[in-house]
């Protein structure tokens, strides 16, 4: 399925909102790609860096959802967007809302542009580099 196809099948009142999310993504990420896949048994878009997830966007049935895992692995980050967006549910590494007053696009597009040299790649493997030097 394309990330078209599947965005059309979402509710027409929240299908704006998620597309110019998904747009945000593309353009101030250009690190990831975007496909449609499932997580955490929903299915949903995923914007993977060299195969590696870094966001991921969904829409169940009473809200929406934007995965953001260089978010969930810098508490200052987090911190900052839980400030920024105090009308939406924040958990450890997704942000959740209903409409755009709850995830202003500016903010979004700020977020995504804070994680967007975040190299989730390079953390990974320096830390199981460090991992290695402690045996």
């Amino acid at each position: 399925m394309t990330i078209a196809e599947h965005l059309d099948q979402k509710d027409p009142i929240r299908q704006p909102l998620l597309k110019a999310l998904h747009e945000i993504i593309i353009k101030n990420d250009p690190s990831v790609e975007a496909v449609v896949g499932t997580m955490m048994g929903k299915e949903m878009i995923l914007y993977n860096d060299r195969g590696s997830f870094k966001y991921g966007l969904a829409a169940p049935k009473e809200y929406m959802s934007l995965h953001v895992l260089p978010m969930y692995m810098n508490a200052p980050l987090h911190e900052k967007y839980v400030n920024l967006l105090p009308k939406a549910k924040f958990q450890k590494g997704c942000i959740n809302f209903k409409n755009a007053d709850e995830i202003p696009l500016t903010i979004a597009a700020q977020l995504i542009t804070d994680c967007a040299p975040i190299d989730l790649i390079k953390i990974r493997q320096d830390y199981l580099d460090a991992k290695k030097k402690k045996k």
